[in-house]
């Protein structure tokens, strides 16, 4: 993070595809360059501490204190199997499904509980990368939210829905301060959808801005002179001459 605006820091944690955002701001942000940063989960919020980033895409739940934290979307949570495994044949299974296999539990997971279903493993994997790696091998199964089952995708895995778990909840988090930059405040509002015009966006320049003229307001109408020897009131009706008085 600097302390001019020449550029905008993001970290974004595995499985975040923050591809979509960095078009939107180039469009609009064309002079200031928008730097993506990758980084392991429990990495970014000290990121944004420490100012080494302006914002981050991450998971929920976090440590709120000193952060801002704006919910984007939730994920679906998913069991990644070896393709030969019996839950490959089914469109979706439950925790109970799992009670005789050995599902690992990496010390890197972002989903909100004390541990998954079915039976511990002997050791906790390191990462999720690692575990993939263990279900390869027909060591265990593995719960993730669906982005991080496509993101280590193998030939040899599939992943299948599971119900009655938690989800993960990707939000957009920056510190808290007394006054929110403009480039954070436009980041903001392209992660919400809002339009260029918007007015809680940022502010367009003086020239691009639409003034509104007021409607000149219609004046009566004035009276025309008189000719000397007209007389006023309606003209006599054809064929008629006017009667003397």
């Amino acid at each position: 993070m600097t302390d001019s605006a020449d550029s905008f820091d993001l970290a974004y944690v595995p499985g975040v595809t923050p591809d979509k955002w960095a078009r939107k701001w180039r469009e609009r942000e064309p002079r200031v360059p928008l730097t993506l940063h990758q980084t392991p989960p429990f990495e970014a919020t000290g990121l944004i501490h420490r100012g080494e980033v302006d914002a981050a895409l991450l998971r929920l739940p976090i440590d709120r204190t000193g952060l801002h934290a704006i919910p984007l979307y939730t994920e679906q949570t998913v069991v990644v199997v070896p393709k030969d495994h019996l839950i490959a044949a089914a469109d979706e299974v439950t925790p109970d499904e799992l009670a005789e296999d050995v599902v690992l539990h990496p010390l890197d997971d972002t989903l909100d509980w004390d541990g998954p279903p079915g039976l511990p493993a002997i050791e906790r994997p390191a990462t999720t990368a690692d575990a993939i790696v263990l279900v390869a091998a027909g060591v265990g199964l593995l719960v993730v939210p669906q982005s991080l089952a496509r993101l280590h995708h193998r030939k040899d895995l599939t992943y299948r829905p599971i119900s009655d778990v938690p989800e993960s909840t990707v939000a957009l988090s920056w510190p808290v301060t007394d006054d929110t930059p403009d480039l954070m405040e436009q980041f903001i509002g392209i992660v919400r959808g809002r339009t260029v015009n918007s007015t809680r966006g940022k502010q367009q320049p003086e020239s691009a801005r639409k003034t509104k003229k007021t409607p000149a307001k219609s004046q009566p109408a004035k009276a025309q002179p008189r000719k000397p020897g007209t007389r006023r009131g309606p003209a006599p009706a054809k064929g008629r001459k006017p009667r003397r008085r």
